[in-house]
């Protein structure tokens, strides 16, 4: 229930380490366990925030959060409940319907998240999450990324080249070299 900040220079390896966390790269060496459990492939319980947003162009605010809950085979019941109270929770009530295009780099790293959170993980692996958005931007969403842990309980890993970012966000920082 931490939030844990990782920092290095450019091609230092936290996205690849990342990717291994959340299972999408097997790792050389060693073992990544999330809980009890050993990754070896994405498992339930971990979601991801990439860098660049990661939506789909041709579909709306509201497909966007709800699609991780298709794959993950939630019923269209829990989808209707669900993808409108994260859709709140990170500030785009009113946006349902707009599409990526229709909307600021802010906003579409808002509906990134929602898409994760939706999916209510344990561990929200965040890469570079902030890095394409204004500096006014960014702070307002390290702030609603504080709000969103304190009320979720999550467990975070935050990649950043932002050393005061990691300062702002982070209980513990890992520095790769």
């Amino acid at each position: 229930r931490e939030i844990v900040a990782i920092v290095g220079p450019s091609g230092c390896g936290k996205t690849t380490l990342l990717r291994c966390v959340d299972g999408l790269l097997p790792h050389d060496a060693g073992e990544i366990r999330v809980g009890d459990q050993r990754v070896e492939e994405p498992i339930a319980g971990v979601a991801m925030v990439f860098q660049h947003f990661g939506l789909f162009p041709w579909k709306t605010v509201y497909e966007n959060v709800a699609y991780g809950l298709r794959m993950a085979g939630a019923s269209k019941a829990d989808i209707e409940r669900k993808v409108p109270e994260f859709i709140k929770m990170v500030g785009l009530a009113g946006f349902e319907l707009a599409f990526p295009y229709q909307m600021s780099g802010g906003m579409q790293q808002r509906c990134g998240l929602a898409r994760a959170l939706a999916l209510e993980p344990s561990v929200l692996l965040m890469d570079e999450p902030f890095a394409a958005v204004d500096a006014m931007t960014r702070a307002t969403l390290q702030s609603e990324l504080l709000r969103i842990w304190r009320e979720l309980e999550l467990s975070v890993v935050f990649i950043t080249h932002n050393i005061d970012e990691a300062v702002f966000l982070a209980e513990e920082i890992v520095v790769m070299s």
